[in-house]
């Protein structure tokens, strides 16, 4: 396990500022935001920008083997699809092996009409474009615990995905916050996740007032003590 900070942490910088803060401060290792991999994307051909912003941080001493793919994007919606091909084409051109995704909740939030098995399913098929596209890769995409999708925040959710496409392309990311707001059963995730779980989002709250970003060991209630003893008998 190497240890890391999303860029986020510095969304207000460029990507660059952002890797040379973190550096500052010790860190050798960091995931990429979405918000740096999309100023990065506007920056023209993904493939040259991604090769170049590789070279960078390369030459600062930091590793970016893990980033986050559009939170906002409604994957089940074409466009979303298109941009989010694009975007793990830069993750590919900068070395990212782990790409986090959410599954798509936003493209019916206001639709109460579509059944769950439905919004399941389309998850699916939108899913299978994606990994199709990185069918020839070492990339793995990492499928987040949510707190608002019901088919997508337990281990149980995201493990009928794993399951069903058995591919070297697919896996988890344990987000520890997320889970402390939905079941709460860390050992239970990580032990039926087990070797599937490829990226982890270690962040603490206390339960009363949403997604709070806290540092592990802090005052929220995550017990990271025993997170981190399921986590070395994964090895």
């Amino acid at each position: 396990m190497k240890y890391s900070v999303w860029s986020s942490y510095y969304y207000e910088l460029s990507p660059e500022d952002a890797l040379r803060q973190l550096k500052a401060h010790g860190f050798s290792c960091c995931e990429l935001s979405c918000e740096h991999a999309v100023s990065i994307m506007n920056r023209g051909d993904v493939i040259i920008n991604g090769t170049d912003f590789a070279k960078f941080a390369a030459e600062l001493g930091m590793e970016i083997s893990q980033g986050h793919l559009s939170y906002d994007a409604k994957l089940c919606k074409p466009e979303s699809k298109i941009f989010l091909k694009k975007q793990l084409d830069l993750f590919r051109a900068i070395g990212i092996k782990n790409a986090v995704l959410h599954l798509d909740y936003l493209a019916w939030k206001d639709d109460n009409q579509l059944l769950r098995e439905e919004r399941i399913k389309e998850n699916y098929h939108a899913l299978a474009e994606l990994l199709d596209h990185i069918k020839d890769t070492d990339m793995v995409i990492c499928l987040e615990n949510l707190i608002s999708a019901d088919f997508a925040n337990n281990i149980d959710g995201l493990m009928y995905y794993i399951e069903g496409f058995n591919s070297k392309n697919l896996g988890i990311c344990l987000d520890t916050g997320h889970l402390n707001l939905c079941d709460g059963d860390q050992v239970n995730f990580i032990r039926k996740g087990g070797k599937n779980i490829k990226a982890l989002h270690l962040a603490n709250n206390d339960g009363s007032s949403g997604d709070q970003h806290l540092m592990p060991f802090t005052c929220g209630y995550v017990d990271f003590i025993t997170v981190i003893k399921e986590m070395k008998a994964l090895n």
